[in-house]
């Protein structure tokens, strides 16, 4: 059993944000933090006041966070990139909405005084003498403390306060992570109304001390305990009333927000309600009887649909059962009155559910075929244009020294630019039937069939069928915003976007199998109808070579599986070099191609080099982010483990940018989840002479001074699958539905048979086997959830004194 939290961050759009530059624009981007530690950066959008993102990740969490913060950043080349604002969501706001938060959000100014993070190490008690009674406050160490100086680090020291008397500590030098081991004592008067204030400050010996968060007691509640001990979250200096007066005037973010906190049970909870599920898709859509895939369609929320369809598809996946389930769902969707023409266009369980098939077994084949010719278009960004009310001369100079070039000679020259892309992008398309996942050629196989025996009279249907989900929902998308689908690190600029949109346009049109049903609409299209009509003979002849060839797999078509020695994720890294032993660091060269499987992390000395060696992934420990002030950067990580003589060692690797190194730790953390040794504890530093450069401790093989964070993971389409998550995700929504289901069910059975429809349709009603079934399903997996699920962490005394 697992208390799981999954953060869902949709930035979507800014708008009326403050100029930064010189030419009275910005080039604005976003960091999402979760408890001050960055975990995102979007793309920078350049040169707009109302930047358009569009970006959407998934983050798993431990369930103690408490905070989410999305600041806006102006990046600058030459400067550091300066802080336009920021919006700050507690985990208790996200609480309040379940189903998720969709909205506009003004940006508030940051102020120093609340850019706290980190925690404090308490043990505050009370002693009697002779003199009467006491209070001892120890201050024993923090831990990721803020960065204020410009070394990377801060020089801490503590400030505590109680009854007017104020007493600090010494000062640690050049650390976030210091120890203090100090005891402050202070007479305790009768009655001991007074709070007890400890504040923790950056030492600056020119400048102002700078505030690193506080934390307030209520020293009445210690009466009855008398002593207590923990760690404690430094809180913001609000002194002071926030003045708002800023708000509004630096703009706004368009944001979709949704916590969802999970607790999934053991495997063999879920076993009756995917046994069920399992048994209803091998049961296939019978005549006369209301299947209970149909009432989850005609009761699932447009909203819910596509979440919806993944967790189907991942569970389907995982039992082997996936071409069956979508076979039915065509079944199903091809058993309503329909046109051949636009099937598969709206957005059903069925539409939804082999959109995110795709996505979940083609990325990889995706980025074969798209790949090569988005870098095309990104690295020649031709001029195209086909619009004559869109077609700017400027844009494109001149042909000759004196002569500048004529609307119809710039259409006709992006028109060749166009027909060049879309050719070789045709015949990439063309010859990669052979590398098509096998398991979706036998998805798309059946989907043939079942139109074709449906439309006998219109053949062309069966190949528009295909098309409306490979080229409109898949091909197109990906290549109208190949940043969501990880195609490039960047947005396209304008001349770029405008070439890419014109690109999707014309493959959706070729996936009509009609290009001349464009020309009404757009008139300007028509000097491309012969490349669109060749294009169209091509895509039919790939769709037949497609779904032309039976293929048997071992295990069956219908399980993806995901071979140990299968590539998680593979790149150039820096390696840094400390002092220590193992294969990686006594390797002569400084940047080394690495690659992340299921069994190893193995480095060569480029991409297809032989193999200079590995790490087992059974001897990883932990994988975590390093101090900037280590190596003067910020995006470097640190895998520690055992080498073959059971000694721990720690590589240190940089990444180019912070979402690289994110994607790398969470790559590792999943292949690495169930390794039995983790460490609950490392060392954000690098030891360096005789000492820790993070907590200055001396002993090299000593207790790290920070958590480790082996549950914070992006999510990904390659994530391997986890059939007791997506069970669980499916009991959450199916158990908010049975009212809904049972009424569905009723309504369809009186739409067959009016004459003799139930009378009764409301609690009392009779329902039919399959569905009383999952009902009973349901309420016991809700009973295991009451016997099984842990009691709410009793919270120490001394947090319940934290005010």
């Amino acid at each position: 059993m697992a208390l799981r939290s999954a953060l869902s961050v949709r930035i979507v759009e800014g708008r009326d944000l403050p100029a930064k530059d010189i030419t009275g624009s910005s080039d604005p981007y976003c960091i999402v933090k979760i408890d001050n530690e960055p975990i995102i950066r979007t793309a920078t959008v350049w040169k707009t006041l109302s930047p358009f993102w569009g970006e959407e990740y998934e983050v798993h969490l431990q369930p103690t966070f408490h905070s989410v913060s999305i600041y806006v950043m102006d990046e600058d080349a030459l400067s550091r990139d300066d802080v336009i604002g920021k919006v700050c969501i507690t985990r208790a706001m996200l609480a309040e909405h379940p189903k998720g938060y969709s909205g506009w959000v003004s940006l508030s100014e940051v102020d120093p005084n609340e850019e706290v993070q980190g925690e404090i190490h308490l043990c505050v008690e009370l002693l009697e003498g002779k003199g009467g009674r006491r209070l001892r406050c120890t201050v024993l160490e923090a831990r990721d403390l803020a960065k204020k100086d410009r070394n990377g680090a801060s020089d801490p020291f503590v400030r505590v306060r109680y009854n007017g008397k104020t007493q600090e500590s010494t000062v640690v030098k050049k650390s976030c992570y210091p120890r203090w081991n100090e005891s402050f004592e202070f007479e305790l008067p009768e009655p001991a109304g007074e709070k007890l204030c400890v504040e923790v400050w950056d030492w600056d010996l020119v400048s102002k001390n700078d505030f690193l968060g506080k934390v307030v007691f209520s020293v009445q509640g210690l009466w009855a305990a008398g002593r207590q001990e923990g760690w404690f979250r430094l809180q913001p200096h609000r002194s002071k009333p926030r003045e708002d007066g800023r708000r509004g005037s630096l703009g706004s973010l368009q944001l979709q927000l949704r916590l969802r906190d999970e607790t999934v049970l053991p495997s063999h909870c879920y076993q009756p309600l995917v046994q069920l599920l399992c048994q209803e898709v091998k049961s296939g859509r019978q005549d006369g009887r209301v299947h209970l895939v149909t009432l989850l369609d005609e009761t699932t929320t447009a909203e819910c649909r596509q979440e919806v369809a993944v967790n189907l598809v991942k569970l389907f996946l995982g039992q082997g059962l996936v071409k069956e389930f979508l076979d039915l769902l065509f079944e199903l969707e091809l058993a309503k009155p329909c046109e051949p023409n636009t099937l598969f266009r709206s957005n059903s369980l069925a539409s939804k559910s082999m959109e995110s098939f795709l996505k979940v077994t083609g990325m990889q084949y995706l980025h074969a075929v798209l790949g090569p010719i988005i870098t095309r278009v990104f690295e020649e960004k031709k001029y195209v244009e086909l619009d004559p009310s869109k077609v700017e001369i400027k844009d494109v100079g001149c042909s000759g020294l004196h002569r500048v070039q004529t609307e119809s000679e710039v259409m006709e020259q992006g028109r060749q630019h166009l027909q060049s892309y879309l050719r070789e992008l045709l015949d990439t398309i063309s010859k990669s039937a052979p590398t098509c996942p096998p398991v979706i050629r036998a998805a798309f196989r059946q989907l043939f069939q079942r139109v074709g025996e449906r439309f006998p009279e219109h053949q062309h249907a069966k190949f528009v069928a295909i098309t409306s989900f490979l080229c409109l929902r898949f091909f197109s998308p990906a290549i109208m915003t190949p940043k969501l689908f990880h195609l490039r690190d960047a947005h396209a600029d304008a001349r770029t976007s405008r070439t890419l949109l014109l690109l999707a346009k014309a493959i959706q049109m070729v996936g009509n199998m009609e290009p001349a049903a464009g020309r009404a609409k757009e008139a300007w299209l028509a000097p491309l109808q012969p490349a669109l009509q060749q294009g169209a003979s091509q895509m039919k002849a790939f769709i037949t070579r497609l779904v032309g060839t039976e293929e048997e797999e071992d295990g069956g078509e219908g399980r993806l599986r995901s071979p140990p020695a299968a590539v998680v994720k593979e790149g150039l890294l820096f390696v840094h070099k400390t002092r220590g032993k193992g294969p990686l660091l006594s390797c002569a060269a400084k940047k080394l191609h690495f690659c992340l499987t299921g069994e190893a992390l193995s480095f060569a000395k480029s991409p297809g080099a032989e193999r200079i060696g590995s790490i087992a992934l059974a001897n990883i420990r932990a994988a975590e982010k390093v101090e900037e002030k280590s190596f003067g950067s910020c995006h470097v990580m640190q895998v520690v483990y055992v080498d073959e003589n059971g000694q721990q060692e720690t590589a240190y690797l940089q990444c180019k940018c912070v979402n690289e190194l994110n994607q790398w730790l969470s790559a590792l953390r999943k292949v690495c989840g169930n390794n039995p040794q983790l460490l609950c504890a490392y060392h954000p530093g690098v030891f360096r002479g005789d000492k820790w450069t993070c907590c200055h401790q001396k002993d090299r093989t000593g207790l790290g001074c920070d958590r480790t964070r082996h549950g914070v993971t992006l999510q990904d389409w390659s994530d391997p699958l986890d059939p007791d998550a997506e069970a669980q995700r499916l009991f959450q929504h199916l158990h908010g539905l049975q009212q809904p289901l049972r009424e569905k069910y009723w309504e369809l059975v009186k739409m067959e048979d009016p004459q003799n429809g139930p009378q009764v349709c409301g609690e009392g009603a009779p329902v039919p086997p399959g569905l009383s079934q999952l009902f009973e399903v349901l309420q016991d997996l809700e009973g295991c959830h009451r016997l099984l699920s842990p009691s709410p962490p009793t919270a120490p005394a001394l947090l319940e004194l934290q005010t």
